[in-house]
């Protein structure tokens, strides 16, 4: 298979918006909200806080965990950074 025979089959097969245009776009959560029901909703069985954005999201996090501790909670504070 060529470069380009990849190319083709894996776009033929992905829902893009770049490939199917608007009608890949979703504009509300039911998808997301079907997937967590038939995982039973494991985003009810443990406390978190979900922090996104392109910046502050490093100094976010340590600020809060600090404030927990603080507070008297025991936190693990997990950091997932995106590459680049």
């Amino acid at each position: 298979m060529t470069y380009q025979q990849t190319i083709d089959y894996l776009y033929s097969q992905l829902p893009m918006f770049s490939h199917i245009g608007s009608a890949a776009y979703k504009k509300d959560l039911h998808n997301t909200i079907e997937l967590c029901n038939a995982l039973g909703n494991p985003e009810n069985k443990f406390r978190s806080i979900h922090i996104a954005g392109t910046n502050g999201k490093g100094s976010t996090s340590h600020m809060l965990a600090a404030i927990l501790q603080q507070a008297g909670y025991k936190n693990r504070f997990v950091h997932f950074a995106t590459p680049g």
